[in-house]
């Protein structure tokens, strides 16, 4: 159950991403909002499955964006990787963990664009660099990741809640069938 939650969670945020956000003019230049569900996951295993799971998700951002390929992974990764080293060296979550790493994610994923975008222009990149949009996408992060992140870990508790509930009513209605039948 909690794999199903993850997969309508991922495709909520691609939807919102790729379909209804560009539609809004404030927020059609938005940070990537993937790195929410990147960040969840990293926050809530450290089990080495996610690795995969993040690498599949980042590759459905390759495949359906406009940026070099595996650019998604490598960000993904790294996000996860620094999350990972934190959690374990510093402090366990907090809301000032969750606020630095989530503005620290945006960073990456912008500093890995802008390394792309100079190695394929050089030394003209500068002149056409929006510094305006990497702050305005680094702000935007820095306001919506954490209560986003709070928001999810609010609705995966509820699902399990109501998951546990439906199974236990499916079997415990079930059982009495299943001794009939014997």
């Amino acid at each position: 159950m909690n794999a199903l939650f993850l997969i309508l969670f991922t495709l909520l945020l691609i939807v919102m991403q790729t379909v209804i956000f560009p539609s809004f003019s404030w927020f059609s230049q938005c940070f990537d909002l993937l790195i929410i569900d990147v960040l969840f996951l990293s926050l809530i295993s450290s089990h080495y499955s996610m690795v995969l799971v993040i690498i599949f998700i980042g590759c459905v951002m390759d495949s359906i964006s406009g940026v070099p390929f595996c650019y998604h992974i490598f960000s993904y990764l790294w996000i996860y990787i620094i999350v990972q080293i934190v959690r374990q060296l510093l402090f366990q979550e907090s809301i000032v963990f969750v606020i630095i790493i989530s503005v620290v994610s945006v960073l990456i994923q912008q500093g890995l664009l802008i390394f792309s975008i100079f190695i394929n222009q050089g030394d003209n990149a500068t002149l056409n660099l929006n510094v305006s949009l990497l702050l305005s996408q680094v702000f935007w992060g820095f306001i919506i990741i954490p209560p986003s992140i709070w928001l999810v870990t609010v609705c995966k508790k509820n699902w399990n809640l109501v998951s546990n509930f439906l199974m236990n009513y499916l079997f415990k209605n079930t059982e009495g069938d299943v001794d009939r039948i014997h």
